[in-house]
């Protein structure tokens, strides 16, 4: 990208620019470019993606998980843990606030360094204040405020959204389905949820209650669920609605070479293998797939995306799921939709906080909070190598006070 004529401006005004920018370290010179005249060849310019760190933030169900993240998204620590959500606000702060000291001495890096926290929660969030909104899930959320919280605990700007959300923004950013406008991601754990994009941008409704397709009723005549709508798409494929079917199709004496307790890891472990655990998953599948089919119909996406523990199902699953969605879906909206299980694993939730923290950071609002962390960071390290002077030590300049999408600065 040629930045003179793409911004309109003299090359002596770009230039000037350019040299403050690597001076604070944000931008660095990658080596130039032959140029095709007789002027001077062209400086490659890149990114330095050490100006400042991310902390990404990966709640689920029964798992915490802290990463440290560079400006691309690069993991450069990390620490995850076993913890229940309902265990509740406050055990749930200490915990975060411990695994995110541990990942930034992992890490080396001051907390000044970071730029922004990233939080993903299991649940429905209101993106513009970070409150959790009615979390089926999440015994004693209800009205809690992660990001103030967590901007309390830490002294950093905190954004917080739900975790499939975060989920589509991983996959259309970093998976198989990179540069995807329209995509439904759908996380399929100890809940369901799915995260649903847009034009390219993540649809969240007016309370950030869009996209809770675990709660759609595919059986009006089928068992209450957790949200207390009777035949829900949670109360037929979540984790523990699986295990405990497993077993009652065991006792009833069908055939299986499962011994002991039947555990998710059993069924997945055995998805290709087992009878019993296949038929579990097959049938999980078409249940998904009948909520899937929904979706296509209301959103006419370009890709579904299955991800969460439950899609290391595999094929198994992706089959039931495929068969039973096309054979609902307006041929309009099935015929060029890809469904597909989800590439990142269990970087999906990290990666979606580090994408939802560089939109931030990268607009006119964010970007002098950036740039005051890299000025300050290039000022120390200067400091650090010139020999110590007379006098008092000088002012280190701070960061610029960053605007957050949420209302407030910080």
């Amino acid at each position: 990208m040629d930045l003179a004529r793409e911004l309109g401006l003299s090359r002596s005004a770009i230039s000037s620019m350019v040299t403050e920018l690597i001076g604070v370290g944000l931008v660095q010179e990658v080596g130039t470019r032959g140029s095709s005249g007789v002027g001077r060849k062209a400086t490659l310019l890149n990114l330095n993606t050490r100006a400042a760190a991310l902390l990404a933030v990966d709640l689920g169900a029964s798992h915490a998980r802290v990463d440290a993240l560079d400006l691309h998204c690069r993991t450069l620590a990390t620490r995850s843990v076993p913890h229940d959500i309902q265990a509740g606000p406050q055990a749930t702060y200490a915990l975060l606030g411990d695994l995110s000291a541990q990942v930034l001495r992992a890490a080396r890096l001051r907390p000044a360094q970071v730029a922004l926290v990233g939080v993903g929660i299991p649940g429905p969030v209101d993106h513009d204040t970070g409150r959790v909104v009615q979390p089926p899930n999440m015994p004693g959320w209800d009205g809690e405020n992660v990001r103030e919280a967590l901007r309390a605990l830490t002294g950093l700007d905190v954004l917080v959204d739900n975790d499939a959300n975060l989920g589509a923004l991983a996959e259309a950013r970093f998976g198989a389905h990179r540069g995807t406008q329209d995509l439904i991601y759908v996380k399929v754990a100890t809940g369901i949820g799915a995260g649903v994009l847009l034009g390219g941008r993540l649809h969240r409704g007016m309370r950030g209650g869009a996209g809770e397709i675990g709660h759609i009723s595919i059986n009006e005549q089928g068992p209450v669920g957790r949200s207390g709508n009777p035949g829900s798409l949670e109360s037929y494929a979540a984790a523990g609605v699986l295990v405990a079917l497993a077993e009652a199709r065991r006792a009833a004496g069908q055939a299986t070479t499962l011994h002991g307790p039947i555990t998710l890891d059993t069924l997945l472990t055995h998805a290709e293998t087992d009878p019993l655990a296949r038929a579990v998953w097959e049938e999980a599948g078409h249940h998904l797939g009948v909520a899937i089919s929904t979706a296509l119909n209301l959103f006419n996406p370009a890709a579904v995306v299955i991800g969460g523990r439950l899609s290391r199902a595999g094929d198994v699953l992706l089959t039931a799921v495929r068969t039973s969605a096309q054979s609902r879906t307006m041929r309009i909206n099935a015929d060029r939709a890809r469904i597909d299980l989800g590439t990142l694993g269990g970087d999906a939730g990290v990666l979606g906080a580090g994408a939802m923290m560089l939109d931030s950071l990268f607009t006119p609002r964010g970007l002098p909070h950036l740039y005051g962390i890299a000025r300050m960071g290039a000022h120390e390290q200067a400091a650090s190598r010139a020999p110590p002077a007379p006098g008092p030590p000088p002012e280190v300049p701070q960061p610029h006070a960053f605007f957050s999408p949420f209302g407030g600065s910080s």
